[in-house]
């Protein structure tokens, strides 16, 4: 039976006048120092109980508050599995190189995940691969294999990373929600892109390449990863035939700009979900609206903290949802 969203429609509403918005942002932007970015976080109700100054403290109470309300308005929160399931995953990479090297993970865990990170910890440590949910079994057999007979970290994280790719791909094609199709969609293409980009400045071979993509529907990736075995160039031409030739002047500037570039489209193609009353999508747009607030909000923190001029700041922050 389809989940009604009506109520949790209803309380997004409220919940998005209370978005940050571009002038929100130009504000923290002229904050003279980090503790004034905060007080300003403070009087638009970031950060209850969070002591000053405890700049992470705030940033993953405000990530965690996030959750803490789809919790209160949406019964089943696996109808938003493809956002928390890379959280999973990097869960898993940090439990796989605490393990090896004998580390204390629990810092370095995401705990807005599917899985709880303490049992990806337990379960891969005791090689009870099959106490993991079935989407990280083979992953974190094989990624932990490779590690401890090859010490590996790259091809580690390969593993790893692909097998994420793979899997929201495959969520997003079983869902029947148009806008989750395409943020799945998105999420995977983004990571081939960049992939394609690093390998083309590493020099990888065409073999290494593949093995680290995953297929999506929106590019061919053998083109793609013979297009980066060859020059960055071959890259850009082969992604003006794709959808994604109107990120070509980000890519040319840097993989910040495309990232930046990648999340504002997705903002874009989120915008007209504001005038759906009954379904998913403002829900979804919410908290992909509300994960960009954040990461906006941690850039403004992390310049102000390395006192890097406003201008540089500016150009990397990404378009809002209000």
């Amino acid at each position: 039976m389809q989940q009604d969203f009506t109520y949790a429609v209803a309380r997004i509403r409220y919940r998005e006048n209370k978005l940050l918005g571009d002038a929100d942002l130009n504000a923290l932007l002229s904050a003279k120092d980090a503790d004034s970015v905060i007080r300003l976080l403070r009087d638009k109700g970031w950060g209850d109980g969070v002591a000053d100054g405890d700049v992470d403290g705030l940033l993953k109470h405000e990530s965690e508050k996030v959750w803490e309300f789809i919790d209160e308005i949406v019964p089943d929160r696996s109808s938003f599995d493809f956002l928390l399931v890379p959280n999973d995953f990097h869960n898993l990479k940090v439990s796989i190189k605490a393990i090896t090297r004998d580390l204390k993970p629990d810092d370095m865990f995401i705990r807005t995940a599917t899985v709880e990170p303490e049992l990806v910890y337990d379960a891969v440590s005791k090689r009870e691969y099959n106490s993991l949910p079935e989407f990280l079994i083979e992953p974190a057999q094989e990624a932990m294999s490779v590690l401890l007979q090859t010490s590996d970290g790259q091809l580690c994280d390969i593993i790893i990373d692909r097998a994420c790719m793979e899997y929201v791909g495959r969520l997003g094609k079983q869902n029947s929600e148009e806008i989750i199709r395409l943020y799945c969609e998105r999420f995977v293409a983004a990571a081939d892109i960049k992939i394609a980009v690093r390998s083309a400045h590493t020099k990888k071979r065409m073999d290494f390449i593949l093995r680290s993509m995953a297929p999506c529907d929106t590019l061919d990736v053998e083109r793609l990863a013979q297009a980066a075995s060859m020059s960055f160039e071959d890259i850009l031409k082969y992604l003006e035939t794709t959808p994604y030739s109107d990120a070509i002047p980000a890519i040319n500037t840097s993989m910040s700009a495309f990232e930046k570039w990648c999340d504002d489209s997705v903002t874009e193609a989120m915008k007209p979900q504001k005038w759906e009353p009954f379904t998913i999508g403002p829900v979804v747009a919410y908290l992909i609206a509300r994960e960009n607030e954040i990461k906006a909000v941690r850039m403004i923190l992390s310049a102000k903290t390395s006192h890097l001029p406003d201008d540089v700041i500016k150009e990397r922050l990404r378009a809002m949802y209000v």
